[in-house]
Formats: structure tokens, sequence, C-alpha cells
């Protein structure tokens, strides 16, 4: 069977666990699914690419992924890499030129990750995805109750939604008038089906339906993870992105209103061109003002070709200093919210590492012999290097 090595977003995890039914018939091949949305991702990637040679020297190494596609003259000069697969064609069986067997559905995880969109059609300045990723396509409702059929036949117990530009799933599509009717369509389908939980969210694309979804579902999760990028307008509006502070400050308050439980994600970016004292203030203040507890902080790194490229930056370890700040601060809110659930039951989807989420994403240690799969209430009592215990 191919080993397949995934980096990056949750969309590749869901490729890659098809990549590795694809080609379970297919021996000695090492995939590497790769990332390139930061020049730190790329930097994995080859780092990924040279392990996995040092481990697998006679094996035949392709690259597949983002990188494979803004990094391509690179990646193809590497020694290690005996060639690569466009990222458009992954899934696509004659991009191997190998046999194919379909495999048993067997989860690596007992949370399904299912891609029910790719590509987008936005143009934030700072972003190459659009290049590795293309246009903006949707997986029909009826393919994808399929996918969801199947992972709950390998035993999956809670459906996680992803895509690169997840809220505009059905703009594609005649009939499918938003991401809510999809959610919907799972529930209905699937009456059994415990959890679903959505990836990251653009937050001005959650339409009425989504928003009560995820404000009065109970099957939907109480985790919402925003595409937010920056708490400053003007940085907001140099990155090119559709909302403003407000926005976001107003959609939190919604959610908060109607689910009080409702845990809060964001992407943050540190230091992005121009940002001065001011704007990284702003920045910083929008996690205590949303409540971010679930936070990814990127450096701004800067990607050839992108318009944010030829903004006049900031300086490398001022960018350091701001995103370790960021952290910080979220680690901060982080420590009181879990303080806060101390006591109080979580169900908890157990996981084959010993832990498991709980509906708000937080991560809990279980008792040891916890069968995996199973949803079982832990009432936590203390926190354990960042778990609750």
């Amino acid at each position: 069977m191919a080993e397949v090595i995934s980096l990056g977003c949750r969309l590749n995890l869901s490729e890659s666990e098809d990549l590795r039914a694809m080609l379970a018939a297919e021996p000695n091949l090492v995939v590497i699914n790769s990332c390139a949305v930061t020049a730190e991702a790329v930097r994995q990637t080859r780092q990924a690419i040279r392990r996995a040679r040092r481990a697998h020297p006679d094996a035949r190494l392709i690259v597949t992924g983002c990188a494979a596609e803004v990094e391509r003259a690179a990646l193809s000069a590497l020694p290690e890499v005996d060639g690569l697969v466009a990222n458009q064609a992954k899934l696509d069986p004659r991009a191997w030129n190998a046999a194919t067997k379909q495999a048993a559905p067997y989860p690596t995880h007992t949370r399904a990750f299912i891609a029910v969109q790719n590509g987008c059609d936005h143009a934030c300045t700072f972003c190459v995805i659009p290049q590795g990723r293309g246009p903006s396509r949707s997986l029909p409702v009826s393919a994808a109750l399929r996918e969801v059929d199947r992972h709950l036949a390998g035993g999956a117990q809670e459906v996680v939604l992803t895509g690169v530009d997840l809220t505009s799933w059905g703009h594609d599509l005649t009939g499918a008038p938003g991401l809510g009717h999809l959610v919907a369509a799972i529930l209905e389908a699937f009456p059994d089906l415990p959890r679903v939980r959505l990836s990251s969210l653009d937050g001005i694309e959650i339409d009425a339906s989504l928003f009560d979804l995820l404000a009065h579902e109970p099957r939907v999760m109480p985790h919402v993870h925003l595409s937010l990028q920056h708490g400053d307008d003007l940085i907001l509006k140099r990155m090119k992105r559709r909302h403003l502070r407000a926005d976001a400050v107003d959609l939190v308050a919604r959610l908060k209103a109607s689910r009080p439980e409702i845990a809060v994600g964001a992407d943050l970016i540190a230091g992005f061109p121009t940002e001065d004292d001011a704007a990284h203030a702003a920045n910083r203040s929008i996690i205590r003002e949303l409540g971010i507890v679930h936070g990814h902080v990127f450096p701004y790194s800067a990607r050839t070709g992108t318009p944010a490229a030829r903004m006049p930056p900031v300086a490398a370890a001022t960018i350091k200093a701001r995103a370790a700040e960021l952290r910080r601060v979220i680690a901060a809110e982080r420590a009181a919210w879990l303080h806060s659930l101390l006591g109080r039951p979580q169900q908890v989807l157990a996981e084959r590492d010993g832990t498991g989420h709980a509906p708000n994403f937080a991560r809990v240690q279980l008792a040891p012999g916890t069968q995996a799969g199973t949803i079982v209430t832990v009432t936590p009592t203390r926190i354990v290097e960042g778990l609750l215990a």
C-alpha cells in the first residue's frame, strides 16, 4: 500500500484518506500531499520530502498538493522527487498511471473529513491558494451524501465538512442556495449521525439558514472557526477581504446570544505589509473581543506573484514579535476558557490516541481503555498540559 504524507489543511487530510484508498494496491510508492499557504509550509514540504526519501530510499516519491502547483519548478528540481501530480488531478486514477483498487473504508480518525468544496474565486492579496486549487467547485448534494454514508459505514461518529472556501459551497450548483442547504440535507438523510462539524468559515458568507443551524441545531457542533485574518479595517481592505471588524463582532455576538456555549476559533495574520502599531493593537484586541480560544496565528510571509508581496513590508523581527504576542493573548484567552469548563460534563468523541474532542472542540484526556469511536461523558476536574482531564 502507498504511504501518503499529508501536510496543511483539513481539505488535504480528507483528500489524503481518499488517496490511500485509491492507491491501496500500489506498492513502493510514497506520496507527499503538500501545502503552500505560507513560505513556512513550503519549507515543511521540502523537509517532508527529504525525510520520506531517507526512510524509503527505493520508493517512487511523488509530490502533489498546492506546492506541486505554485512551487512546481523548484520541487521538480529536487533530487529526491520522482515526479509531480497536478493538484486538481490528484484524485483521478489516470494521473497516477497505476492500477487502483478501492480499499474498504477504514478511517484513520473517528471523525470523517469530507471535502465538499474546492478552489476559490476570491483574490485575497496575500494568498496563492487559488493558483494551487483553481476556481471554486462544489460537490453535489448526492455525492456528498454518498461520502457521508461511506464514512459512517467505516465507523465515523462525526462528519467534518471541509473546503478551501467552504461557505461558498453551492454557488456553482443549480438550486443549492448555500452551505446551510447541504448541512440540512445531511442531517435529514442521516438521523442517527451524532455530530456534524464545519471547518474554516468565511463569516461574511454565513447565510440565514446556516446561521440558524449553528445557533440552534444540537447535532451541529457549537464551534466556529472564522477565516478572520485581521482585526484592523484598513488592513482588511488591503488584504481584499470582504468583511470589516464590525461584521465579525456582530456575527459572534449574535451566535453567542443564541448559543452561549459556542467556541470561537480564527485565523490571524501577524505583520501584514503596512501594519503599524495601531493596526497590530486592533489585531490583538479582537482576540479578547471575540473570545478566540482556538487560534491559528500566521506570521506574514510574502508569496511570489501576489499583490501583497509588492506592498511595503514589516520588518521580519517585528513580524515574529507580533505573532508571538498574538499567540500569548490567545493562550491566555484559551486558559481562562478551559478553566470555565471544569466541573461541567462534556460529551467527548474518543480518538485512538487516548484523547477526544468535546462538542466545543476542547481536547480531553480520556481514561485508559476508552474505546475509540465512542462518545463518553467526561466531567473534567483539572487541566493537564492544555487538555481537560
